[in-house]
């Protein structure tokens, strides 16, 4: 009799422990990379969704302290230092906490990644940055929570948070710009090749910075270039437009539009035959 029950719960232990039995997540975790000049930005969390609830002023109180997700800590990832706002903000991963108001929230980068949730106690002495912004009202409900960077640019971007038919947007600046101009300066001053003075040429006409400069290195790439392609003559056409030289802007455009035609580039076709019309008026 001893065996039969003995037999009895170990197939019961048997069949508990080969259970494989899964269900979905209420709120199921996301990551998000993002490359933002040279800087990668890495955020990890979790996404409830509305569920025909109200979020803000009900399912998150207004004015009150709300871990900007659900389930652990929503984290950021920054792998250079950066400006949130106008607050800088060392390389690391940071807790992101938020206090949302009707028209302004506060968005907090905390040291302390590990906690479930909010802290037991909040240290104010982890807090390594605040930012107050405006909330934007979204036309469109969102009905799960979402975290997203947006409006990039060579050196800058939105942290984005949105929920319900709410948008808030953190302005992160990275130091991308300075970084590229001091490479732009050393690699010049050593031995660059006619892609160094090239990419240069491009970059600083990309950004509006120091045409001039941008057009003396376009004039070394194209000299130490053999054969330029369709593409570089399509860079140099509009930096030669930007520094006012229209009749040398036209020619470049024709040339490259000939090679595009011959590569059979629609994109480089529709785009210098756009640009000769307009600078042929």
């Amino acid at each position: 009799m001893k065996k039969v029950i003995l037999s009895s719960l170990l197939a019961v232990f048997s069949l508990a422990s080969s259970a494989q039995i899964k269900t979905p997540k209420p709120s199921p975790a996301a990551t998000l990379k993002q490359n933002v000049g040279l800087t990668e930005i890495t955020v990890n969390y979790s996404r409830p969704s509305l569920k025909g609830r109200k979020a803000f002023g009900n399912l998150v109180p207004f004015e009150s302290l709300w871990r900007t997700g659900a389930n652990n800590n929503t984290t950021v990832q920054f792998t250079t230092p950066v400006t949130v706002g106008k607050s800088p903000l060392e390389a690391g991963t940071y807790a992101v906490y938020s206090r949302p108001g009707k028209s302004t929230w506060e968005v907090i980068f905390y040291k302390d990644t590990d906690n479930w949730g909010l802290p037991k106690q909040w240290d104010k002495s982890k807090v390594a940055a605040s930012v107050k912004v405006n909330t934007v009202a979204y036309p469109v409900t969102v009905e799960s929570f979402t975290i997203a960077v947006n409006n990039l640019a060579t050196d800058s971007a939105d942290l984005v948070i949105m929920w319900e038919n709410t948008y808030v947007a953190v302005p992160v600046k990275t130091p991308a710009n300075k970084t590229i101009l001091a490479n732009i300066e050393n690699t010049i001053k050593a031995s660059p090749s006619a892609d160094d003075y090239y990419t240069a040429a491009v970059y600083l006409s990309s950004t509006d910075q120091n045409i001039d400069k941008a057009n003396t290195y376009m004039i070394k790439a194209m000299e130490l270039t053999e054969e330029p392609k369709f593409w570089q003559l399509r860079q140099q056409s509009l930096i030669l437009a930007k520094i006012g030289d229209t009749k040398g802007a036209i020619v470049a455009a024709k040339e490259s539009l000939k090679k595009a035609t011959k590569a059979g580039n629609k994109d480089y076709i529709k785009l210098n035959t756009d640009s000769i019309i307009e600078w042929s008026k």
